[in-house]
């Protein structure tokens, strides 16, 4: 099942290059079926200066030959035979056979800045007491289609305006010492499909007392292309639902990212929309209510809606507001159903700690039958 390169091209001969200000850095790629954006993404990392002092690619399952494709560009291939479903068992895989001081992962679908690996170097040298931190999607999304530029863009500018000190991981620009990354039992392999595994690896890294810093300047392009399907599906049931679970397992309400005060305000007034529109079928003077609201929505929304006009122009903006407003309705849905799961069936993750990584877990999938 583990099959390494034993060209290792990527960490050339000398050991000056796999180290920047004296730290070791292994990347890890877990990829299934990535195609084109895969290739992109391998051609990125390999253009590192300095590069890293090697890139694990842990093929989950996969079909289409990307297994190859990594090895062609002289990374380390550990290759699944059947796909675990989500990344975290891949990304864990990886960081067991990692030889690097620290893990900077990185998703199959985004493609890194030349520079990307000495700030995240620069930036732990700085801070020798910081155990991780996370960058975020530039401001120059690859897919051209409206849902990929507003998605892409919506995501920069809430890394970008969000608290320094940060709350959670991000496993597609993220780093962390490989240490502590193992001592706290790594992602959590319940997730089987692309969720929330990041977040909740970033709340124990919390909760066990250690630091997360955003770093606004590190940035990674995304090549994903969302369309209503994938991008619905993704927010609703792959973050939403289990996010509200997870705060409400944790009791995190912190006042950041898409949780802020003002983001939980923006949800109620959006139902509040909802409700005085339905209610003027009946009673003609709540219209002036559901005006009310519409101005209060863009009002404290406007940053955001001038940063969409000053990137794409006022057409684009424009054209961000309902979707901006659905995803505040279907947010609003998804706490509910999270909170009624929570309160009805129960919590199997109420555990916020799991045991420590350890080599045993690799060995036992090797003895599952693979290369």
């Amino acid at each position: 099942m583990n099959k390494i390169s034993q060209d290792d091209k990527v960490q050339k001969d000398s050991g000056t290059l796999s180290s920047i200000q004296g730290i070791t850095i292994s990347i890890v790629v877990p990829v299934y079926n990535g195609g084109e954006a895969f290739r992109q993404c391998l051609m990125s990392l390999v253009a590192l200066q300095p590069p890293p002092l090697e890139i694990i690619v842990v093929a989950d399952g996969e079909s289409d030959g990307s297994w190859q494709v990594a090895e062609q560009f002289g990374a380390q291939v550990i290759r699944l035979p059947t796909t675990s479903g989500g990344p975290a068992q891949p990304r864990n895989i990886g960081a067991l056979q990692a030889r690097g001081e620290y893990l900077f992962f990185v998703d199959a679908d985004v493609c890194v800045h030349p520079d990307t690996l000495r700030q995240v170097a620069e930036t732990f040298h700085c801070n020798p007491d910081l155990t991780a931190l996370i960058g975020s999607y530039d401001d120059t999304p690859a897919e051209k289609n409206f849902l990929s530029q507003y998605k892409n863009l919506f995501h920069h500018y809430v890394h970008q305006h969000a608290q320094k000190e940060a709350s959670t991981f991000w496993g597609a620009c993220g780093a962390i010492r490989r240490d502590i990354f193992l001592e706290i039992g790594g992602f959590d392999e319940k997730y089987r499909r692309p969720s929330i595994e990041d977040i909740e690896l970033g709340y124990r890294v919390k909760k066990a007392g250690h630091q997360i810093q955003l770093c606004k300047d590190i940035h990674v392009k995304h090549l994903k292309r969302w369309g209503v399907r994938s991008m619905l599906k993704a927010d609703f049931f792959y973050r939403a639902i289990p996010w509200t679970e997870l705060i409400l397992r944790d009791r995190r309400f912190t006042n950041d990212l898409n949780i802020r005060h003002s983001e939980r305000l923006c949800v109620v007034l959006t139902y509040g929309l909802v409700g005085a529109l339905l209610g003027a079928i009946w009673w003609i003077s709540l219209l002036p209510v559901a005006g009310l609201i519409m101005v209060s929505l863009v009002i404290i929304n406007a940053p955001l809606y001038r940063f969409f006009q000053k990137k794409r122009g006022l057409r684009f903006a424009l054209q961000s507001v309902p979707w901006h407003w659905l995803y505040y309705l279907y947010s609003g849905l998804a706490f509910a159903i999270g909170l009624a799961r929570h309160a009805f069936c129960g919590d199997n993750r109420k555990e916020s700690t799991k045991p420590a990584l350890e080599s045993d877990s690799f060995d036992a999938i090797k003895k599952s039958g693979g290369q």
